[in-house]
């Protein structure tokens, strides 16, 4: 695969988030309402599409929980494909409880629905209370370790020299900046700030094209390379050659959610050129 230029997301493909981000997923939304969905349940969302925030996965999951309280019959599979056909993510996932719901039941569920107590209970979890208080600015609702240390990092040396010693690399990630910088530093992956895009600098998130297209400008690529572990990932590849006249090759990467045979077939129906099993396969893909 010939590539003037790489960007790698961060999640699932440079430290494994299972434990970490998904965990605290799973675990906000038991603390706030006394139920949650499985872990694996986790992944369900992610394939919906228009889930890279996970703040915002963990509302919709919450939905979910609150829903079904209320009397909603679908299951959580039946839930996140009703969410996938409304075009996925947070706006999909309140239409598809509004539709499910009578509305003294859906209005129910939206005052009980607590997105900031979601959010911080989140953080807390994530960063721990030190963490939390230099980052977030404050108390942190709760006391925990901090589950941002418990993320293996996926990413070799070699593969990291490897790849800037050939290629200009770049990153695109749903992190807010410092918690991609915290990441970055465990992979031993320099990327100076303008070759990145965290959610603070991309409120449009992905699959919306526009950071990848921005990247490839600052690096004058004409073929870029984007690795990534969801299908949003490759729907911006995929997204950015249909809105720019550059080529854009998304290659899966089957250390996150999507794996096996049933990952890689999701990641080439979804439009990927190639699939790897590991990010460190990376650079003998390219050229």
């Amino acid at each position: 695969m010939n590539v003037d230029a790489v960007v790698l997301d961060v999640d699932g493909v440079l430290v494994d988030v299972a434990d970490s981000y998904r965990r605290a997923i799973v675990e906000s939304v038991d603390r706030v309402y006394g139920a949650t969905i499985a872990k694996d349940d986790v992944q369900s969302f992610k394939n919906a599409g228009g889930f890279n925030n996970d703040w915002e996965l963990t509302y919709a999951a919450a939905l979910f929980v609150l829903a079904r309280r209320e009397g909603m019959d679908r299951s959580l599979s039946g839930f996140t494909a009703a969410v996938e056909g409304m075009g996925g993510g947070l706006d999909a996932a309140l239409s598809v409880v509004a539709e499910e719901l009578p509305p003294a039941a859906n209005e129910q569920v939206l005052g009980e629905w607590d997105r900031d107590r979601l959010r911080e209970t989140f953080q807390a979890l994530y960063l721990g209370a030190d963490l939390y208080r230099d980052l977030e600015g404050g108390e942190p609702p709760l006391s925990a370790p901090g589950y941002i240390h418990d993320e293996p990092v996926l990413v070799t040396a070699d593969t990291v020299a490897a790849l800037t010693d050939r290629w200009p690399v770049g990153v695109l990630t749903g992190r807010p900046a410092a918690e991609a910088e915290i990441a970055l530093e465990r992979a031993g992956l320099d990327v100076p700030p303008d070759h990145r895009f965290t959610m603070d600098d991309w409120p449009a998130a992905k699959p919306d094209p526009g950071a990848l297209v921005s990247l490839a400008e600052a690096f004058e690529a004409d073929r870029v390379a984007f690795a990534g572990d969801t299908l949003d990932d490759v729907q911006t590849a995929v997204n950015a050659t249909e809105a720019d006249d550059r080529t854009y090759l998304g290659v899966g990467v089957l250390t996150g959610g999507l794996t096996g045979a049933e990952g890689r077939e999701r990641f080439e129906r979804a439009g990927a050129e190639a699939v790897v099993e590991t990010v460190n396969d990376l650079p003998g893909l390219l050229s």
